[in-house]
């Protein structure tokens, strides 16, 4: 109002003072002949406000990006507006992102592939950061995922979680594709690809045909990558665990709801497309337990390492020789550790999650020799035997035989 008036003096037009400020040649009209001023309007409260540092917080401590997420978070703490304001305020205060290059979208039919990675997860116990790793497979045609948290991801491991990815799904695919870990290829020689024994053993058993992308495209596996990514940003920032059993359970609770929501590129929830994938039925009995077995040496103080946790073992099996020392069969099913040796079952107990744990077996050390005894037993070892007892005789008795033997052979003279 006070720039309309100052450029009035200098006797403009009015079009001319409309065009000068950017505004209507009624609203100069109006203020000339002396309009009262506009009240200043009153700033509406945002429903984001009151929340805004504790996203801050999240952000900062929990590296939370991911609005979906944040948004499930707000919820249970009053939050009643929409995602659009929340996606404004954490959009700017996002770090930067990589620059990409465009790439070509690749779908698949039905029933077709399952694609399946690792990726490492950072947590915090007792003020020590430790890592585990998270396994996730998708189906690529109906987006259905399935994740799982471990403590390694070795070939064993890997073939735990394809399996319990496998029950999951309901099934068996066609094809199975992933990066060039070592836990799937041990190395390409004259073109040909050379698979770890373990798992194309594991594949060739299921009828499903292994693939790799080539190599630095990770991208060809766009969607567990992708899933993997939002493993990161939507469920792992500010998690809150007491061992790997708790942390799973939340996981899968978290694929549960994922799978009913639309997905963002099929705009179908993935449970309603899981009925057309069509997928293969899952072997029975040993031809698919077996899979789950792997061989574990026993300390000579009777225990075995398995996850990070010490499972003790008895000293003596019936039938069975001494078990310390040899190389045991152990299979991780439904939440129990089983331990075979020469084809018996030697221990049934359940699955300590929490690394570092003891578990000592009752019969551990029974008939178990100090380690003095069992020194004594090796040690080289001579014997003292009794002198023979000579009998002592009077001189006289000697002369007498004597005596008799000379007189005897004067006689025969």
């Amino acid at each position: 109002m006070h720039q309309i008036h100052e450029l009035a003096q200098k006797a403009p037009p009015v079009a001319e003072i409309a065009r000068t400020l950017g505004i209507s040649r009624p609203t100069v009209r109006k203020y000339l002949q002396g309009a009262p001023p506009p009240k200043a309007r009153k700033r509406k409260r945002r429903k984001l406000e009151p929340y805004q540092e504790q996203i801050r917080t999240w952000m900062e401590q929990d590296h939370c990006t991911n609005c979906v997420s944040m948004l499930e978070r707000l919820r249970p703490l009053g939050y009643t507006g929409g995602i659009s304001q929340l996606k404004a305020f954490v959009h700017p205060l996002r770090p930067p992102r990589a620059g990409k290059r465009p790439v070509i979208r690749y779908e698949t039919g039905p029933g077709e592939q399952l694609q399946f990675d690792w990726g490492e997860f950072l947590y915090e116990e007792a003020g020590i950061r430790r890592k585990l790793y998270g396994f996730l497979a998708i189906l690529s045609y109906s987006r259905m995922r399935f994740a799982r948290f471990t403590k390694r991801a070795d070939a064993s491991t890997l073939i735990r979680c394809l399996m319990a990815a496998l029950e999951y799904l309901g099934g068996l695919p066609q094809r199975a594709l992933t990066d060039r870990m070592k836990s799937v290829l041990v190395g390409v020689e004259d073109g040909m690809l050379q698979w770890q024994r373990e798992f194309s053993d594991f594949m060739a058993s299921l009828g499903i045909t292994p693939q790799v992308c080539k190599p630095y495209t990770p991208q060809t596996k766009g969607k567990v990558e992708r899933s993997v990514a939002v493993l990161k940003s939507g469920f792992w920032p500010g998690v809150a665990f007491t061992d790997l059993d708790d942390l799973n359970a939340q996981v899968l609770a978290w694929c549960d709801r994922l799978h009913a929501q639309p997905h963002a590129s099929t705009h179908v929830p993935p449970l309603g497309r899981l009925a057309e994938e069509g997928l293969r039925p899952l072997p029975t009995g040993w031809a698919w337990e077996r899979f789950a077995t792997e061989e574990r040496r026993v300390s000579w103080d009777g225990y075995l390492s398995y996850d990070g946790v010490l499972y003790g073992l008895p000293a003596v099996v019936a039938g069975l020789p001494s078990l310390a020392g040899t190389t045991v069969q152990v299979r991780e099913r439904a939440g129990q550790v089983l331990v075979w040796s020469g084809g018996q079952c030697v221990l049934a107990t359940a699955k300590r999650a929490r690394s570092r744990t003891l578990v000592p077996h009752p019969d551990q050390f029974r008939g178990v020799a100090s380690a003095a005894a069992a020194a004594r037993r090796t040690q080289p070892l001579g014997h003292q035997i009794t002198a023979p007892q000579v009998a002592l005789r009077n001189l006289r008795e000697y002369d007498w035989l004597y005596g008799v033997a000379l007189g005897a052979e004067e006689g025969s003279r």
